[in-house]
């Protein structure tokens, strides 16, 4: 028996955690008010995973689910207190070598007043309105090159 590898990731009113385990059979997933267990057979050798979590805080384990995919089996944990972050997932401040940060889904909503736009979008928003900008200014550049006096493509005539 040996932990899955997991990640998980921090919302508003819910913790997700992704235990990735592919062709997952005999699935259980315990939820307990500040305990998470989750065991199961993985791939073809229908290795035993058991993994146990002192939950960093309280949860609802009425309104806690997961679901189960080829791939993982992901465990949606209802907050006991909504809005509230958690900084980490367990109880504990060890580090597990089995568990990881989900990033791609991480985002920082404490901060978010407005729940849509996560950071990065802000961040490449306001890169886009900079770029705009300086394009207005680029052809008049290039326009000046053109007829620009020491162009040598026709001569001027004399002027007598």
């Amino acid at each position: 028996r040996q932990p899955a590898s997991a990640k998980w990731y921090d919302r508003r009113d819910y913790v997700f955690i992704e235990f990735c385990v592919e062709d997952s059979k005999d699935v259980n997933v315990n939820f307990e008010k500040s305990k998470l267990t989750f065991s199961c057979l993985g791939g073809s050798d229908n290795f035993k995973h058991l993994n146990e979590i002192d939950l960093f805080n309280y949860i609802d384990p009425n309104e806690s689910k997961h679901k189960r995919t080829d791939r993982s089996i992901l465990c949606c944990l209802r907050k006991g207190e909504s809005g509230q972050s958690w900084p980490r997932l367990t109880k504990e401040r060890a580090k597990l070598n089995w568990l990881s940060v989900d990033f791609n889904n991480w985002k920082d909503w404490e901060d978010d007043s407005d729940e849509d736009l996560s950071n990065f979008d802000r961040f490449s928003e306001m890169m886009n309105n900079m770029g705009g900008d300086e394009d207005v200014d680029l052809p008049e550049v290039d326009g000046a090159d053109d007829d620009s006096p020491d162009s040598d493509d026709e001569k001027m005539p004399d002027l007598e």
